[in-house]
């Protein structure tokens, strides 16, 4: 099938690893001019020359997602070098894990920043070059634990992850007259190379396992390509009537209703 993103210009934010790097690396392989930003300097170096290596045409930016003015200018340096914006993809994120007692002001302020002040704050940005283009899709990568409970200590990750699918939701009704299209992905539990799951798993097999057979139906942990197609899809023209969905992709995990 034809995505039809031959030459569309693409933010992946968070894209120096992980589920970030195999989203952009998908939309390259699928012809998008790409834009990855990221915090850790070498690891977004080593990204952006990998996807170069591969033809894809990337500006690569090192930055803070989390400072207030970061968003509006990942998305101004976008535009600059690519001349128009079609896709962001909101991916950065992070969590302090600890018992809600213990959760400080700073613990708060801090998450909320990199998991929804960010989010917000880039797709405001880049709003306006997408009006003026007559369109464009916007993906915010949430997590299943942002439709239902999550485990002890996931307080600020829960409501963070929540606020993020319920933006994009009304994103989605407000900007549908201009031809943009919001939609969130809810990933389970993935594994990839310096993941926190691969570490487990070769650290702790056995309890991997075990929980695997009670939490994973499929009988394996989920890949990132798998999210990453996932999310081409959606940002791409045949996803054209999906907007403010959340789609799971998590291998039946989740055990929400809606």
């Amino acid at each position: 099938m034809d995505l039809e993103l031959q030459n569309k210009v693409a933010v992946v934010t968070g894209s120096s690893r992980g589920i970030g790097k195999y989203i952009a690396k998908r939309l390259a392989a699928e012809g998008c001019r790409l834009v990855l930003c990221a915090r850790g300097e070498e690891r977004l170096a080593e990204t952006a020359a990998e996807l170069e290596g591969e033809g894809a045409s990337v500006l690569a930016l090192q930055t803070d997602l989390a400072r207030q003015d970061a968003p509006q200018n990942v998305v101004n340096r976008a535009v600059e070098r690519f001349g128009q914006l079609d896709i962001l993809v909101s991916n950065v994120g992070g969590n302090r894990r600890k018992p809600f007692e213990d959760t400080t002001d700073e613990d708060w302020e801090s998450v909320l920043d990199l998991n929804l002040r960010a989010h917000v704050r880039a797709a405001r940005a880049a709003t306006p070059h997408m009006k003026a283009a007559g369109g464009g899709a916007i993906l915010f990568v949430a997590s299943i634990f942002g439709r239902e409970a999550g485990g002890a200590g996931l307080s600020i990750y829960n409501a963070t992850k929540s606020a993020l699918i319920s933006a994009a939701k009304i994103m989605a009704l407000e900007l549908a007259p201009a031809g943009i299209r919001a939609n969130s992905i809810a990933p389970g539990s993935i594994r990839f190379p310096g993941g926190s799951w691969d570490r487990r798993v070769r650290e702790q097999p056995e309890e991997m396992k075990a929980f695997v057979a009670q939490h994973l139906p499929v009988g394996r942990f989920g890949r990132a390509e798998e999210v990453a197609d996932v999310a081409a899809f959606l940002v791409s023209a045949r996803a054209s009537l999906v907007t403010g969905a959340c789609l799971n992709v998590d291998g039946g995990q989740s055990r929400s209703l809606i």
